[in-house]
């Protein structure tokens, strides 16, 4: 998840500088936002299709392991149940 995160930052600052070196160089707040928009569409188009693979392959992931908490919370064991104990400790503590 965090490979797929910086690949995506990377490509959205690649097209800022791209963007900024054609000549959108406006400094006025509204010559920012017009830099900053196209580069954020561009990188959500070419993100899209370039990072499909590692994006389908962390969404099927994240189904996995969803999938077995519930089939764990269905045979009656919740991971969760320690994590509540031990804020509970921690909130008698203080």
């Amino acid at each position: 998840m965090v490979r797929y995160t910086v690949l995506r930052l990377l490509i959205f600052f690649g097209f800022v500088l791209l963007f900024w070196l054609v000549g959108l160089r406006d400094t006025s707040d509204m010559g920012r936002l017009v830099l900053v928009g196209s580069a954020a569409v561009a990188s959500a188009a070419v993100s899209y299709v370039l990072l499909r693979g590692m994006r389908d392959e962390m969404t099927a992931k994240l189904v996995e392991r969803h999938e077995a908490r519930l089939r764990a919370k269905a045979e009656g064991f919740d991971d969760g149940d320690d994590e509540l104990a031990e804020d509970a400790e921690i909130e008698r503590d203080r």
